[in-house]
């Protein structure tokens, strides 16, 4: 099978590409040159010159071709303005969502020949066919399963896709890449927003939004406590980086129209909830039963709650078996059965 794989310079996807040559597969490795790896150097250290250097060094050891392939105005078009917009308008966004959908499984696609059967990544994630239907299931490592941020992949996408590290945990994979001898066998994990690399999120957010000085109030006194550089700057639930004295204070809400912080002395956890309003939703194969019980994860790892999905159309609501104490608008609501990820959704409210 000709299978193009999406070789990053990291420990998971250089397993994924010898697994595949292993089973002698025609195969390809492509590093996508994404945004921000020239324009915009100068404000951290990003490391896709390094990526790009293991990547080099793992396809030369496994006399494997590489092709480098520029999408820089796609990602900017399709991921890097999106997270702009959603953070301006005081959201929570993730990037990494729309970077498989849109890039990854999408413009990757269009750009590669179409003799290319499957299109391979280093996600810890598993691909079945059943009755015609690509189901999206769980890794067996519940810490590094990504099908979280798989969740807003289409079934045509999903047909063509192929992990082969998603039967896998990551202590095997670890394992696997000292027994080939990869190059990067010893290189640590990436963290962070996709596109970002090293960079700072909030030099980020500076060079893109600029500062917009406000007010940071207590809220159950309504009394100023010291100034801010801008409400997208702080995320709903924060604790450090506020740089006032007599605390713990807690960021406990955001008024983006006057530009004002609330914060509290009282812990977060008081402040959490069972329900929150969904929408936009993205069902990878069937759709659920509204009122169905289900389970759902609301960012990424391994915890997942319970819950009643009752929807309509594009928009519903979600009553968690138990309270979280981190639900933001714009966040991703994902939903499992069993273990197969039925899609995603965007929280609204």
């Amino acid at each position: 099978m000709k299978v193009a794989v999406l070789l990053s310079g990291g420990v998971d996807s250089s397993v994924a590409l010898r697994l595949l040559k292993d089973e002698e597969h025609d195969v390809t490795a492509f590093y996508l040159k994404i945004w921000l790896q020239d324009e915009f150097s100068f404000l951290g250290d990003c490391p896709w010159e390094e990526d790009l250097n293991f990547a080099t060094a793992v396809c030369k050891q496994a006399n494997v071709p590489l092709e480098v392939l520029p999408l820089q105005t796609e990602y900017w078009e399709n991921v890097v303005s999106y997270t702009i917009a959603e953070i301006k308008e005081g959201r929570t966004p993730n990037p990494d969502m729309f970077c498989n959908r849109l890039i990854k499984f999408g413009e990757f696609y269009n750009k590669i020949d179409k003799s290319f059967e499957k299109v391979a990544s280093g996600h810890y994630a598993r691909v079945e066919k059943s009755d015609n239907k690509y189901l999206l299931k769980t890794s067996p490592d519940p810490i590094k399963d990504q099908t979280y941020f798989l969740a807003y992949l289409t079934q045509e996408q999903l047909s063509r896709a192929l992990f082969p590290i998603g039967k896998f945990t990551k202590k095997q994979i670890r394992a696997l890449a000292k027994n080939y001898q990869l190059p990067n066998m010893e290189r640590k994990d990436s963290q962070g927003i996709c596109f970002l690399g090293r960079i700072s999120f909030n030099e980020f957010i500076k060079h893109h939004l600029g500062e917009l000085p406000g007010a940071i109030v207590e809220m159950e006194t309504n009394q100023i406590r010291g100034k801010h550089k801008g409400y997208y700057f702080y995320t709903i639930g924060q604790r450090s980086g506020l740089g006032l004295g007599g605390g713990p204070w807690y960021v406990v809400k955001k008024d983006v129209k006057n530009n004002i912080i609330y914060i509290s002395k009282q812990d977060y956890h008081n402040r959490a909830r069972k329900e929150f309003a969904v929408t936009k939703f993205n069902w990878i194969a069937d759709k659920p039963t509204s009122g169905e019980n289900l389970k759902v994860k609301i960012r990424h790892g391994a915890k997942f709650y319970n819950c009643v999905l009752e929807y309509e159309d594009n928009n519903g609501r979600v009553i968690l078996s138990q309270e979280d104490q981190g639900i933001a608008p714009g966040q991703f609501a994902v939903f499992y059965k069993d273990d197969v990820c039925l899609g995603g959704s965007i929280i609204s409210e």
